[in-house]
């Protein structure tokens, strides 16, 4: 069943409209201040129709044009949200031929990749303490319940 333009999509629908991972989704609100998914019980998220369309613009500058992370974020912060969905190949209206586009580089993007391994490790370590955390005290809970 097809959604229509202006309902909300979950993390799910989202990426698969996106063709992206959904873990993607999750880094870039981590690294774009501007991407705010409306937050329901339990942290579900739900993305407007403009976090939708900042999204595909993000998308189609990492992918499609070749730009880092860092770049993007540049970019935002430049030119702001309005600006950059409206740049060539981020999916919405083209902006002038003659606005300068900065160019991919290599290294910056290994760079965002190794950050981005990092961030996750870094959550892997952080979960799997909480996990730790909760059966200890899942055992206090039960040696107390027992007595």
């Amino acid at each position: 069943m097809d959604k229509s333009a202006d309902a909300f999509r979950t993390i799910s629908e989202a990426a698969e409209e996106l063709d992206v991972p959904q873990h993607v989704l999750r880094f870039w609100e981590t690294r774009f201040s501007q991407i705010r998914p409306m937050k329901r019980g339990g942290g579900r998220r739900y993305y407007r129709p403009e976090d939708m369309d900042l999204l595909r613009a993000i998308r189609g500058l990492l992918y499609g044009e070749g730009y880092t992370i860092r770049g993007v974020q540049r970019l935002l912060k430049e030119r702001g949200v309005r600006a950059v969905m409206a740049l060539p190949g981020t999916g919405g209206s083209s902006a002038s031929a003659s606005e300068p586009q900065s160019s991919p580089d290599r290294a910056e993007g290994e760079a965002d990749a190794h950050e981005a391994a990092d961030v996750f490790s870094h959550m892997s370590e952080a979960l799997r303490a909480a996990l730790g955390d909760i059966e200890d005290a899942q055992r206090i809970l039960r040696a107390a319940h027992a007595h």
